[in-house]
């Protein structure tokens, strides 16, 4: 026989854990290895164990006596002796009060356990989620958008009761309308949901043709939905009671709409700034100039400031996107790009030879014949140019000796 674990160590609490830590446990472990749920051999075992350490240290009595005389003093102090189901085992009413809602989702909406809440209820429909795809306009301003989702939706022939021609609702007689059915299995006894009424309570006789004497049916719904403005990918909106019908009448669920954004051709977002790239002529780059740019509010003139670069960022304060849940709004930052002109004249390309030649300085040497002059002439007119040159001759340099 497998020597006994530590109580506390089995529901992994400290032996100073009050009884609302020591409940938790229970709780938790207890749903973890639920036979029901839990399908390892071993898991009846543990479960077992795990109600043994409970029924002694949430009373105060046997957990003062195995603190202090271990096994022994706990042994002694339960009234079931070696049955941990007798006496101090499973109460029926202490084991529902534990769980109450913990094993709601498990069974249906109700307390897993004996739940005193009586009488038919009514099964709400499934929330549901569906996509909606916007431009970067719509999400930015806000907009109304059609949108079809294929769900369930009330019955028109029946109003959504289930009933047909001279129709009634009975209540259920497995359940005897509470809409659960006990079940015992050894030595557990637990609740689930009725099978034959769905846990609805009733059953329904002439039900209606069009629905199955369900009250709702498969069909497309369209929605006009309003966007607010700011909105981003990976938002969700909340459209209460447009989603799934419930069974007979009961309340529908929500639809939760949830938001993409398409790439723009212009910029990209991130959160509520904009970002987009400028291209200049190298001519404007060089002397300085006046560039529009776009924004969301239209059309804006920058100031491009002579001898600017590839990679210069301008930000323009508040042309960015207007947070949808308040008032800020980002800014819109654009990256300079100078654009190296294409498909040139011979004409042209000879003019740019002539003008390289200037800023290399080839035209000076030429009537001088002094080198030095030339290369000062290009590391003036070129200075990241005339640094690579020299960064690169010094590698080589370093490299031989």
């Amino acid at each position: 026989m497998a020597e006994k674990r530590d109580y506390y160590e089995v529901l992994g609490v400290d032996k100073g854990a009050d009884d609302a830590t020591i409940k938790r446990a229970f709780k938790r472990l207890a749903i973890k290895y639920h036979p029901d749920r839990n399908k390892d051999p071993g898991a009846g075992d543990k479960f077992r164990e795990i109600n043994e350490a409970y029924q002694v240290l949430s009373d105060p009595q046997k957990r003062a006596a195995y603190d202090q005389y271990g096994f022994a003093g706990a042994d002694g102090s339960q009234a079931g002796g070696g049955n941990p189901f007798g006496g101090g085992g499973f109460s029926g009413a202490d084991f529902s009060d534990i769980f109450g809602d913990a094993f709601s989702d498990l069974f249906g909406g109700r307390g897993g356990f004996g739940s005193r809440n009586q009488g038919p209820r009514e099964i709400r429909g499934r929330d549901i989620r569906a996509k909606l795809t916007l431009t970067l306009e719509e999400a930015v301003k806000g907009c109304k958008k059609k949108l079809s989702v294929k769900t369930y939706v009330k019955c028109k022939d029946c109003g959504g009761s289930g009933l047909g021609k001279n129709g009634k609702k009975e209540t259920c007689p497995d359940c005897k309308g509470s809409g659960i059915v006990h079940v015992r299995q050894g030595f557990m006894a637990f609740s689930q949901t009725c099978s034959r009424c769905n846990g609805t309570g009733t059953i329904i006789t002439n039900g209606c043709k069009t629905c199955g004497g369900t009250g709702r049916v498969v069909d497309l719904k369209t929605l006009s939905v309003d966007i607010p403005a700011g909105v981003d990918t990976g938002d969700r909106i909340r459209l209460s009671g447009e989603g799934e019908a419930g069974l007979n009448g009961a309340g529908s669920g929500d639809l939760y709409v949830v938001i993409e954004v398409k790439d723009h051709e212009i910029f990209t977002r991130d959160g509520n700034d904009l970002y987009c790239e400028v291209p200049i002529s190298f001519t404007t780059a060089a002397l300085g100039g006046k560039v529009e740019v776009p924004t969301l509010d239209g059309p804006v003139n920058i100031t491009v400031h002579p001898e600017t670069q590839t990679g210069v960022m301008m930000r323009l304060s508040g042309k960015g996107v207007k947070s949808y849940n308040s008032t800020f709004k980002g800014n819109l930052y654009c990256k300079i790009v100078v654009e190296t002109p294409v498909n040139l004249t011979k004409e042209q390309k000879d003019l740019l030879k002539k003008f390289e030649e200037s800023l290399n300085g080839d035209d000076k040497a030429s009537t001088t014949g002094d080198s030095k002059k030339k290369t000062d002439t290009a590391a003036k007119h070129k200075p990241k140019s005339a640094g690579f040159i020299k960064g690169v001759k010094k590698f080589f340099e370093d490299l031989s000796s």
